[in-house]
């Protein structure tokens, strides 16, 4: 690495930095003062506001990343011109796409940095920061869902008619198995309530028939012959199945506390399940594997836009940074929306706004005059 490239890459990281660490402490006074009515409402302590936004800050800090060296590069780079330092290093011999090279050290280690912890770091502190706001900020949560359909495993179903997540209750309970597409046993209960102490579900007034068939049929006797039923009945019966309460509590944001494995795991768990609301975690998914990308390509496109010598000085191209940030959060957020809706494929509309920007950076970067 030459001079040059420690002296440019320096500045780059410094300034990414400090921009990062001014949004953080803007955004955070903004939030602080809009939520300050609900922790004084819930008798909140100075010790856990601030475990709170011990969890807050790198959460908004990964939100922001791409953001913040996109105006970061552009803020160097118009420095660099307004200087005549650009000048000087390409009248050098030095071309452009050497010039360009620290930027992209730099977005490397800051996309590595940041795969890592918005993949398996920043979740685990999100749990808490999830838990703290649904108990103190939002309102309580009720479960309403009616009619519900499981698929537990390949050939097990279960139903319930309805969940009371406050008693933690479920009403006309029934789980159905089966065996090459004939069913071989359902068991049904009037309720089943989860028991915190054994950790198991209590079932009431519970029903279980096995019906037991040869499926075969012979020539000569072309009626299968059927073994009388088997039918057991109960009162009580404490019992384990592979759902419990959490199955049914909020699932505001649950994304944002799962590491990508946790993430790959609960999406294939929601689709054995044919559950509905998967598309969102799988932008979720889809997001944070291209979010690296994201940051190279918006470097890039910084470093365009802003290595030009402007009369206006730096403030006209750092403001066409903010009106570009813009315009990708714009893309990013609808295209975003479109696949939590089912409107769009996930793994196809998170790339949409990098595909997009993309071209853009590579049209500018053979036509536009630096």
């Amino acid at each position: 690495m030459k001079l040059l490239d420690k002296y440019i890459l320096k500045r780059f990281l410094s300034t990414f930095f400090f921009v990062v660490l001014i949004l953080l402490a803007v955004i955070t006074v903004i939030d602080l003062t809009e939520k300050m009515d609900k922790f004084a409402k819930a008798n909140l302590t100075g010790g856990q506001i601030a475990g709170y936004y011990l969890d807050f800050v790198p959460w908004i800090g990964s939100l922001i990343t791409p953001i913040t060296i996109f105006i970061a590069t552009v803020y160097v780079c118009a420095q660099l011109a307004v200087r005549t330092e650009v000048v000087a290093i390409l009248s050098a011999g030095v071309s452009f796409r050497r010039f360009l090279f620290p930027f992209f050290l730099g977005s490397c280690l800051v996309a590595a940095i940041s795969f890592v912890l918005n993949g398996w770091i920043i979740p685990n502190s999100n749990q808490s920061r999830l838990a703290f706001e649904l108990q103190y900020l939002k309102n309580k949560y009720h479960f309403e869902q009616r009619n519900i359909h499981m698929q537990i495993a390949p050939e097990t179903y279960l139903y319930m008619q309805s969940y009371n997540n406050t008693s933690q209750t479920g009403y006309h309970f029934t789980m159905e198995k089966f065996k090459d597409n004939h069913l071989v046993e359902k068991f049904t209960a009037n309720r089943i309530e989860w028991d915190t102490t054994k950790q198991k579900w209590r079932l009431r007034d519970w029903t279980l028939k096995r019906v037991d068939h040869v499926f075969e049929k012979v020539a000569s006797k072309p009626d299968s012959l059927v073994k009388p039923d088997s039918l057991l009945r109960g009162t009580s019966m404490d019992t384990t199945l592979v759902i419990n309460p959490k199955e049914f509590e909020s699932d505001y944001r649950k994304y944002d506390g799962l590491t990508m494995n946790e993430l790959v795991s609960y999406i294939r768990k929601l689709r054995s399940r044919g559950s509905t609301g998967v598309e969102a975690y799988e932008v979720e998914l889809y997001t944070r594997y291209s979010s690296p990308f994201t940051i190279f390509i918006l470097v890039f496109m910084g470093a365009i836009v802003s290595s030009r010598k402007s009369r206006g000085g730096t403030g006209v191209q750092i403001a066409l940074g903010f009106l570009l940030s813009f315009i990708f959060i714009l893309f990013f957020t609808l295209f975003r929306t479109f696949a939590e809706n089912g409107s769009m494929p996930p793994q196809i509309s998170v790339w949409i706004p990098n595909i997009v920007f993309g071209i853009i950076s590579l049209f500018m970067y053979k036509y536009a005059p630096r």
